[in-house]
């Protein structure tokens, strides 16, 4: 009996045992949905949390260098570094100094990686630190590190308690006392996009590097009829105002500019007027250097408000005389991008740009051109019937100014400005006008014959070689019809001995 009972007895047990282990296995399979292991090490991350809350009462807010995808710079680090000039000069013992704009050229100083500076702000104490991250060695090639920067962030803590009062409060009055920072400390710039090879690999280079700005040339300064340049100059105070008119249209607040005419007319002088003018940045385009339309695009984010971006003689920088690409082919294009920046493709590659004309027109007037405001897109040419009519149609280049010959106009305020000396009534000024309407003669040409160069020279004696110069060009110019018409009296010549032959 005792024997039956206890195989009795485990009967029992091994099925409550089969019982627990099904139920357990479909409990088992339900608790896997609901993620049981995330669930416990989220509930434990909290208790983790609250404990180190209690231990350390300290936030914190990063303001890292770029934003946007790695593809643009942050505004609000500008702001934070501007500001930090100010705060940190107090108490830090290394600082960076860094030119400043204005005529006397200040250093602007900042704090140094590594080091902290306290702030206060209405019985709230702050602290911020400077510090940065290098590029991952791993990831780049040991040919493109020396060109990799690094990405720099300021960080800002402060104690639990007076959060509400730093994020609401203290970072918009740090932003707004930045900026004005930066308008007081502006320094404008000339900039040119940098050639870069190498990997993509998402990690933020610089795509622009400059120099200070001082062009002295002014629309004071430039031979241009004075009703042609006071035309030029309204429209550029239009522009300059019409903030509201472009929001009210719904356009983005640009202009284009397509400046045309002969080497040596001025057309890059007149970039240089322009820029002075409404004190904005110039951003010089070197198209030849750039690969593809994204790195196109890139250099459209990086580009400033107030700004003027150039493309110099740009039939020669880019084929805009041809036709567009279909879509087949730029989506050809862009899916050869990534085989065109490895290395190991380079001696495959064309080594010429793969930018297009689609490219660039959607970077002048199609959805990335609202990437900033209050800018001018000015082309200059030396050939404008080359270029493609959809290039330079009204609304992306809006206003065309032709940079012509020297007139007789021209030549007076060059003489005016050259020699520094009224030569009204000189008895050469006849010579001149009429040489002028007969010769056609660049302005910097004419400016160069006027420049005295020595201290004997006299209005007379410049104004005596400018005349000498256009009467050789006259000459000259003369020269090929006078050999055009020998040649021509020579084929007859021949004929008429054919004809006496027969």
């Amino acid at each position: 009996m005792d024997a039956l009972a206890a195989y009795s007895w485990f009967g029992q047990v091994s099925v409550v045992i089969s019982l627990v282990a099904v139920c357990w296995t479909m409990v088992w399979r339900n608790l896997e949905h609901i993620r049981l292991q995330q669930f416990f090490a989220r509930n434990f991350n909290r208790r983790a949390r609250r404990l180190a809350a209690i231990v350390d009462p300290y936030l914190s807010v990063t303001f890292e260098e770029y934003e946007g995808g790695r593809i643009k710079s942050s505004d609000a680090f500008k702001e934070v570094r501007s500001f930090l000039t100010t705060a940190s000069t107090r108490d830090v013992r290394h600082l960076r100094a860094e030119s400043g704009g204005g005529g006397d050229k200040k250093l602007v100083l900042s704090m140094a990686k590594g080091e902290e500076v306290a702030d206060a702000f209405r019985g709230a104490t702050v602290w911020w630190s400077a510090d940065s991250v290098p590029p991952p060695r791993d990831a780049v090639p040991y040919w493109s590190r020396a060109s990799r920067s690094e990405r720099r962030f300021y960080r800002l803590e402060f104690h639990e308690s007076h959060r509400d009062l730093v994020l609401n409060e203290y970072i918009p009055h740090v932003r707004s006392r930045g900026r004005d920072i930066m308008v007081q400390n502006r320094e404008r710039r000339l900039y040119t996009n940098i050639h870069r090879e190498g990997f993509d690999d998402g990690w933020y280079e610089e795509v622009w590097t400059h120099v200070p700005f001082d062009h002295p040339k002014t629309f004071d300064k430039l031979a241009m009829d004075p009703a042609k340049k006071k035309e030029i100059i309204d429209d550029l105070d239009m522009f300059r105002n019409g903030k509201e008119y472009h929001n009210r249209v719904g356009k983005p607040w640009k202009r284009g500019y397509l400046l045309y005419g002969p080497p040596g007319t001025g057309k890059s002088t007149m970039v240089a007027a322009m820029a002075n003018y409404l004190d904005y940045d110039v951003y010089d385009f070197e198209l030849t250097s750039v690969k593809t339309n994204t790195e196109l695009r890139k250099l459209l984010i990086e580009t400033k408000s107030k700004s003027i971006m150039v493309f110099e003689d740009i039939d020669c920088s880019l084929a805009v005389t041809g036709r567009r690409n279909s879509k087949e082919e730029e989506d050809k294009d862009d899916d050869d991008e990534d085989k065109d920046a490895d290395p190991r493709h380079q001696n495959k590659k064309d080594a010429k740009s793969k930018v297009t004309l689609s490219g660039l027109l959607n970077f002048i007037d199609g959805l990335w051109s609202a990437c900033g405001e209050e800018r001018l897109i000015v082309f200059t040419t030396n050939h404008v019937e080359k270029l493609d009519p959809a290039l330079i149609r009204t609304g992306r280049m809006d206003k065309r100014i032709e940079m012509s010959y020297c007139d007789f106009e021209s030549f007076r305020f060059l003489a005016k400005m050259h020699l520094d000396e009224d030569v009204e009534g000189h008895e050469l000024l006849g010579v001149v006008r009429a040489l002028l309407e007969e010769v056609n003669m660049v302005p910097v040409d004419v400016g160069e014959h006027l420049t005295r160069k020595s201290v004997d020279d006299d209005a007379g004696k410049c104004l005596a070689r400018l005349v000498t110069a256009l009467a050789k060009a006259k000459e000259e110019a003369a020269k090929p019809e006078a050999a055009q018409d020998e040649e021509e009296d020579g084929k007859k010549g021949i004929v008429v001995q054919a004809k006496d032959a027969n």
